[in-house]
């Protein structure tokens, strides 16, 4: 065992499946950040109920400025999605030191994985089916439980598996060709939970979308760790430093720290971008009429055809920046994506404004050329991260996945839990036909978000394989 865990090849088989296990977290994550808010709170002109209340607030007069005197459903729900995003944040560290100190016949990560998935499958499909009627203050509650508890069985799902990066590829070559194979497989998930979610929404409803796509990741999860399993569980040397050194170490890598703003403010515009399509579609595209349909009446299949026409332009991107990775280097790749993800969003403001061009064609133009560098912020940061892993372990002679993969996801929630917040609060600029300047105005703060990125990972310098390098170097670097 000992000897399998420090070779350097994996069978292509093993690569292949452990990459597969990226399709059924992204059917599932990526229908939760589209549909979430819509379900709950959707637009003043869709005939469907929302599920939670108008809340009353105190009158507060303080002569400039007046408080309103009512908290509506979609800003509540935004204040209750970024206040326990915060909470279950802090899951994924302690999560990541957890699976780096087991020690099992069946290794550091794989235990975790067996015994949450089933859960985290049940918790997403109980998202969408709350047990109150319209306006109901106990869906509050209902959706705090519940999310929390859907959560926390994602992290202890997915997270071991996520750390298992750096033992599953150990080269350069294997971990950007991991990495795009990832990516592909993540495309056919956001297939199924961008694109075909709407359709099974206007088939069987909320519930009988939520169902299936649960379903979809309970299967598709564990297939892929049978398929890597013989490899996985030797990945089963415990770490040994305390939590607190542990995070004083993670938390000390110059590396990590130019990476993460990079990493957490995409993430920011992702989720406010996914969560801008369905009310585009209704305030934007609701006059616009194409192949029979009609973007008033049928939303579900406007939506599913932007989301087509992103997975398209991805997987595009990714004959643009995997080639790059590999010649140009992965810090390269990933400022290049950042900065031609930033350029595009700012152009979605503008989608519609063209004389001569009609609404729809200016959409998809517009739409397909954010999408191609999508692949790069994408397809890199797991790589990067275990590329930090291996001169992290150069430094301190232990080895921390878990430590480092949950740290990056705790911060990355904590920040990303606003995305729900700061999209309501941008929509209040306007939401509808008549009045769309919020939504216009998603696409250039999420442009923003990226910028900031970008300058913070203008200072990583790290080389793309620490394992070539000598320790000295590595530990100098």
């Amino acid at each position: 065992m000992a000897s399998d865990a420090a070779s350097t090849w994996r069978p292509f088989r093993v690569r292949f499946a452990y990459s597969a296990g990226n399709l059924p977290g992204q059917v599932i994550s990526q229908a939760f950040a589209l549909w979430l808010i819509f379900f709950y709170a959707p637009p003043d002109s869709e005939d469907a109920p929302t599920f939670l209340p108008t809340l009353g607030l105190p009158d507060l007069d303080l002569g400039l400025f007046a408080f309103p005197d009512e908290l509506p459903p979609r800003v509540l729900l935004g204040l209750t999605l970024t206040f326990a995003g915060i909470i279950e944040a802090f899951d994924d560290p302690i999560i990541g030191y957890l699976t780096d100190r087991t020690k099992s016949r069946w290794g550091r990560r794989i235990p975790y994985v067996v015994l949450a998935t089933p859960w985290w499958a049940f918790l997403f499909f109980l998202l969408f089916v709350p047990p109150f009627g319209d306006g109901a203050m106990a869906n509050l509650l209902w959706l705090v439980v519940v999310l929390e508890g859907y959560w926390l069985a994602s992290n202890l799902s997915g997270a071991p598996l996520e750390a298992l990066m750096p033992h599953i590829a150990k080269s350069h070559e294997d971990r950007v060709s991991v990495a795009a194979m990832q990516l592909v497989f993540g495309i056919l998930g956001a297939f199924l939970g961008l694109a075909i979610s709407g359709l099974l929404i206007d088939w069987v409803g909320f519930a009988g979308m939520a169902g299936i796509l649960a379903v979809v990741g309970f299967a598709g999860r564990y297939a892929s760790l049978a398929g890597c399993w013989d490899y996985a569980r030797t990945d089963d040397e415990p770490s040994t430093p305390g939590l607190v050194r542990s995070v004083r170490e993670t938390l000390s890598n110059p590396h990590f720290i130019a990476f993460l703003p990079g990493f957490i403010f995409f993430r920011i515009a992702q989720i406010m971008i996914t969560a801008w399509i369905p009310f585009y579609v209704a305030a934007v595209l609701g006059d616009v009429e194409a192949f029979g349909f009609d973007g008033a009446e049928d939303e579900g299949v406007f939506t599913s055809a932007m989301t087509a026409l992103i997975i398209v332009g991805i997987m595009a991107g990714i004959v643009i920046f995997a080639p790059l990775a590999r010649r140009a280097g992965k810090a390269r790749a990933f400022r290049v994506s950042m900065l031609w993800g930033a350029g595009t969003l700012f152009l979605l403001f503008f989608v519609g404004f063209v004389p001569g061009v009609p609404k729809l064609a200016q959409t998809a133009a517009v739409v397909l050329f954010a999408a191609f560098p999508m692949a790069g912020v994408f397809m890199l940061p797991n790589i990067l991260i275990a590329d930090i892993v291996d001169h992290d372990a150069e430094r301190t002679s232990t080895r921390r996945e878990g430590m480092f993969y949950g740290t990056q996801n705790l911060l990355e929630k904590s920040a990303s839990a606003f995305a729900p917040l700061i999209f309501a609060l941008v929509l209040l600029a306007g939401d509808s036909a008549d009045d769309p300047l919020g939504i216009r105005l998603v696409g250039p703060v999420g442009g923003v978000l990226l910028l900031v990125g970008w300058f913070s990972f203008r200072r990583y310098e790290l080389y793309d394989d620490v394992r070539d390098a000598e320790p000295s170097e590595a530990a100098s670097t």
